[in-house]
C-alpha cells in the first residue's frame, strides 16, 4: 500500500490549501487508502478500469476534460479520522466546516452549499433482527453518510457498519445513462437507496407495532409497558432520521437550479415523495403507540382493581374466623358455650359455614 504524501499543488483545487508541514510528516498517520472503500474514475458513462488513488483520479479527470471529455470522480471513505479526511479535503476543495461535521458526525440530515459544492447529510436506519419485542434492546440502528458533490467529483464519508454503497455503485457502473448525467446523479442514487431502505424498515416495524396491538388487546395477557416505551424510543429515532431530511430535499429540487439539471430534479423529485411516505407512516406509527401506552395503562389499571378485588374478597372471607378466634382467645370464663361439649366444634361449623356463604358470594358477583 502507497504511503501517503503531500500533493504537489497542480493536483490542489483553486482555494485548497497544502497543510502538510515538516512537523506532521514526524508524525505517524494513517493513509487515506485505509479509509477508502472504493475510487472510481467515470468518464462518458462508463467507469474507466483501473484502481486510482484519490489525488490520481483527480489528475485524470483534469486529463479528460482537457481532452472536452465529460468525467468525474467517486471516492467512497468509510469513517476517515481528521488527517485521512483533510487530505482528501485539500484534493478536492471541500470546505473547512463541512469536513469538521463529516469527521465527528453525529449530524442531523441537512443540506449546505460551499460555491459550487453541495453537502448533504443523510442518516441511514438499520433493522435489527429479533424473535419478539420483549427480547429486543434495539430495533434500528442508525449510520449516517456524507455527499459532498461538486461539478467533476463526489466525495461520500460512511459512519456506521450498515448502509454500504457498493450495491449503489454497482447499479450505476451497469446504467451508463444515468452516468452521463454526472456527479449529481450518483446524489440521487445514494439519496433514493438510502430512502428506500427507510420505507424497509418502516413495513418491519409495522409488524412488530401489529404484533405489540393484538398483545394489548388480548383479554387473557400480561401487559409489557417497557415494550411499549422501546418500540417509542425507536420510532422517535427513526423521526429525526428522516423528518429532517424532506425540508433538505425540497431544496434540492427548487435552490440549486444553476448546478442540478432538470433531470436530475426529476429523479430527486421521486425520492422527495418517497421520504415524505415515510415520514408520514412514521408520524402515524407515533401516534398509535402514545393511544397503545394509554390503553397498555388502562389495562394494567384494571388489572391491579382486579387483583384488588379478588385481595379484598379473600381478606373478608379470613376476617371471620379470624373474628371468631381473637373472641374466644380472650380467655374469660363466662362465654356462650365455654364448658359445652360441642361447643369447639360448633364454632369451626361456623366459622366454615360463613366462609362457604362469602366465597359462594363473591365467586357470583365476579371477585374471585
Amino acid at each position: 500500500m502507497p504511503s501517503f504524501r503531500a500533493l504537489p499543488p497542480s493536483l490542489l483545487r483553486p482555494g485548497a490549501r497544502d497543510r502538510t508541514s515538516p512537523a506532521d510528516a514526524t508524525n505517524i498517520h494513517v493513509p487515506v487508502a485505509r479509509a477508502m472503500v472504493d475510487c472510481g474514475v467515470y468518464s462518458e458513462g462508463q467507469r474507466l478500469p483501473g484502481k486510482f488513488t484519490h489525488a490520481g483520479a483527480v489528475e485524470k479527470v483534469r486529463e479528460l476534460q482537457a481532452a472536452d471529455k465529460k468525467a468525474f470522480v467517486w471516492i467512497g471513505l468509510h469513517e476517515p479520522d481528521e488527517f485521512q479526511m483533510q487530505s482528501v479535503a485539500d484534493v478536492f476543495g471541500l470546505h473547512e466546516l463541512a469536513v469538521e461535521d463529516a469527521v465527528h458526525a453525529h449530524q442531523r440530515p441537512k443540506l449546505e452549499r460551499y460555491d459550487k459544492t453541495l453537502f448533504l447529510v443523510l442518516k441511514t436506519v438499520n433493522y435489527v433482527e429479533h424473535e419478539s419485542v420483549s427480547n429486543a434492546r434495539e430495533i434500528v440502528e442508525t449510520g449516517e453518510i456524507m455527499i459532498f458533490v461538486g461539478p467533476d467529483f463526489v466525495v461520500t464519508v460512511r459512519h456506521g457498519e450498515h448502509g454500504g454503497l457498493a450495491g449503489v455503485r454497482k447499479r450505476l457502473d451497469a446504467s451508463p445513462a444515468i452516468l452521463k448525467l454526472g456527479p449529481f446523479a450518483v446524489m440521487h442514487a445514494i439519496a433514493d437507496h438510502v430512502v428506500d431502505s427507510y420505507l424497509d424498515v418502516t413495513d418491519l416495524m409495522e409488524t412488530d407495532i401489529d404484533a405489540m396491538e393484538e398483545d394489548i388487546f388480548s383479554p387473557r395477557t400480561q401487559t409489557n409497558i417497557e415494550c411499549i416505551y422501546l418500540l417509542k424510543r425507536e420510532v422517535v429515532e427513526m423521526r429525526r432520521s428522516v423528518g429532517p431530511l424532506t425540508l433538505a430535499l425540497a431544496r434540492l429540487l427548487t435552490d440549486h437550479n444553476d448546478l442540478i439539471s432538470v433531470e436530475v430534479r426529476r429523479y430527486m423529485r421521486d425520492v422527495h415523495d418517497h421520504n415524505v411516505q415515510a415520514s408520514e407512516r412514521i408520524t402515524s406509527y407515533d401516534e398509535m403507540l402514545s393511544s397503545l401506552v394509554q390503553a397498555a395503562l388502562g389495562k394494567v389499571a384494571m388489572q391491579q382493581n382486579v387483583d384488588m378485588r379478588k385481595i379484598s374478597a379473600w381478606v373478608a372471607i379470613a376476617a371471620v374466623p379470624t373474628a371468631m378466634a381473637g373472641i374466644y382467645g380472650m380467655n374469660f370464663d363466662n362465654m356462650p358455650e365455654l364448658h359445652w361439649t360441642w361447643g369447639y366444634p360448633m364454632v369451626l361449623l361456623v366459622m366454615a359455614t360463613v366462609c362457604f356463604l362469602l366465597y359462594r358470594t363473591f365467586r357470583h358477583n365476579n371477585w374471585l
